[in-house]
């Protein structure tokens, strides 16, 4: 069985690690056919809040650079008609495939894929390395990278891919075949109309700021600008949760 040299390289940057509740702020992608780049994808998402200050010193992106970027409907749109039925490619490649599995489901889109997961090729040839990370093995080898971007990680995935095949291709070829990607996640409702009144109401009646359905950080409650309209019907509940716990008390719901 030959090594894939068609794919699309993935990925992209996020508010945290976790998808049940962060989100994608950047997605970066590289078509290749016949082991060659063919055409590139990136888009800023935006994340309807503002970014942990932990993400702005890693990746360099600023809210500015996200704020009037499109959500991530649009950019899913446009990404799954660039990637096609194209096998996937990534470092880590689940952790990319489960934000973008979690976005298309919650725009109500099935998306299942193969894809292959350089990090494991890398443990699978290079286990008496120090360390598999991205950075790492791009240092050891040489490839340029500018990191935690994400078409930028993108193109240093599939580089990283292709000197792998070459030299340990005809050693073994199964670690390079795709594999079934696999992430089980259910769809997020979106916030109810009567949950977005009763934030609203909170908003007033507690003195807090926002500007027009932009809530603004609230001390113990969220360090982050809220855009209150996309919030899911979980995160509404947690938010109310959260401002009831801290203010009731001072004032109570009238």
């Amino acid at each position: 069985m030959g090594i894939p040299m068609n794919y699309v390289a993935l990925d992209i940057e996020t508010t945290g690690l976790n998808p049940r509740y962060d989100k994608i702020i950047e997605i970066g992608a590289v078509r290749v056919r016949d082991g060659k780049a063919e055409d590139t994808f990136s888009s800023f998402v935006n994340p309807a809040k503002s970014l942990p200050t932990r993400i702005i010193e890693l990746t360099g992106i600023q809210d500015a650079d996200v704020c009037k970027a499109p959500y991530i409907d649009e950019v899913l749109d446009a990404f799954l008609t660039f990637a096609g039925d194209d096998v996937l490619l990534g470092h880590n490649l689940i952790f990319d495939y489960s934000f973008v599995k979690k976005a298309a489901v919650n725009c109500k889109k099935s998306y299942e894929r193969t894809g292959i997961d350089t990090l494991k090729i890398a443990k699978c040839f290079l286990g008496d390395l120090e360390s598999r990370s991205l950075g790492f093995l791009c240092e050891y080898f040489q490839i340029a990278l500018d990191a935690h971007r994400a078409l930028n990680d993108a193109i240093a995935a599939h580089t990283l891919y292709q000197i792998l095949a070459q030299k340990y291709g005809n050693v073994e070829t199964k670690p390079f075949q795709p594999r079934q990607l696999v992430y089980n996640v259910r769809k997020e409702n979106p916030i109810t109309p009567k949950q977005l009144e009763l934030l609203l109401k909170l908003i007033v009646q507690y003195h807090l700021q926002r500007e027009g359905y932009l809530l603004s950080p609230v001390v113990n409650v969220t360090e982050d600008t809220i855009d209150l309209q996309k919030l899911s019907k979980n995160e509404a509940s947690r938010l109310i949760d959260k401002l009831l716990s801290n203010f009731r008390r001072s004032y109570p719901l009238r």
